[in-house]
């Protein structure tokens, strides 16, 4: 009896320590879990309703005029529309160049070769923006690199104006995020069963055939993540184009910091933000909607 009594007392500890373990484990979760959201909350969150709130809320209560003027003048609607065409521009260039890209590191047997390449993408990563930025002054200006070796080898007698335009700006954003296009299209092909091309052309369909009808569609969920995250970032970009731009070819985001800097106006800044903010938004919920109804996008997951 004693020995039963004991047996009983030894099971219900270890239950008890068995709960408490869970019990520790899971306020530790929750601690990991609210911590983080804190931190986004008190950093992100408060100062951009902070932030929200001089669009429309001056000395007098409520007003909406500084939303109205963004969409009444000319001037604000036209850099409004050059920021969407040209991150839809840089978007595309990227997914143009970085599909290829990533399929050959794919294909690359070597995983030494695959290494090397993918430290060569992630390289700017570790370079300063504006080093990079300034590169592109150095190469597109009138006595630039580029120019120089157009002349010299006489495709040009003038210099080509290549700096302080949307091109210019295109090509350094471009730059900047080509590799957030590769690495999310790569990260994606990466998990594809080859397997299943190689059945696909073992069953008389082309190898071109097997790629677009097998292969692709599994691809592209990498293109959709790494276009949504070009284009996002592209939408409030602001060292590229503001060096590279110049004052005639603003984008929403020089256009906020010319508000804050040079004029002073920072409620008329504070509503271009909150109009790229919602701009930002419904373009990704129509994007949400579009995914959904993919077929392409449902086979691929």
């Amino acid at each position: 009896m004693v020995n039963e009594s004991i047996k009983k007392e030894e099971m219900m500890f270890e239950k008890n320590s068995t709960k408490d373990k869970l019990n520790n484990l899971l306020s530790v979760k929750w601690i990991l879990v609210i911590l983080p959201a804190l931190f986004i909350i008190v950093f992100t969150f408060v100062p951009m309703i902070s932030l929200f709130k001089l669009s429309i809320i001056d000395e007098n209560g409520f007003t909406f005029k500084y939303i109205a003027q963004i969409f009444t003048e000319p001037i604000y609607l036209q850099v409004i529309w050059l920021t969407l065409k040209t991150s839809f521009i840089v978007t595309v260039i990227s997914i143009v160049l970085a599909y290829p890209v990533a399929y050959f590191i794919i294909k690359t047997k070597s995983s030494r070769t695959k290494k090397v390449i993918l430290m060569i993408i992630m390289i700017p990563f570790w370079i300063s923006l504006l080093v990079r930025t300034f590169s592109w002054i150095i190469i597109l200006q009138e006595q630039g690199i580029l120019n120089t070796f157009l002349k010299n080898i006489g495709l040009i007698n003038q210099p080509l104006d290549l700096l302080y335009n949307t091109a210019s700006v295109t090509i350094g954003m471009t730059h900047v995020l080509f590799p957030y296009m590769v690495l999310n299209v790569y990260s994606v092909m990466s998990s594809i069963d080859t397997q299943l091309v190689e059945v696909a052309q073992v069953m008389g369909a082309r190898p071109i055939k097997a790629f677009w009808q097998v292969f692709f569609p599994l691809s592209v969920p990498g293109i959709l993540s790494g276009s949504i995250l070009v284009f996002v970032l592209a939408l409030g970009y602001f060292i590229t184009p503001a060096l590279l731009g110049g004052s005639k070819n603003m984008l929403v985001s020089t256009l906020i910091q010319n508000n804050i800097s040079a004029t002073l106006n920072w409620p008329l800044a504070s509503a271009l933000s909150l109009v790229l903010f919602i701009i930002t938004m419904v373009l990704l919920s129509i994007l949400a909607v579009l995914v959904k109804r993919n077929p392409m996008l449902k086979e691929g997951e």
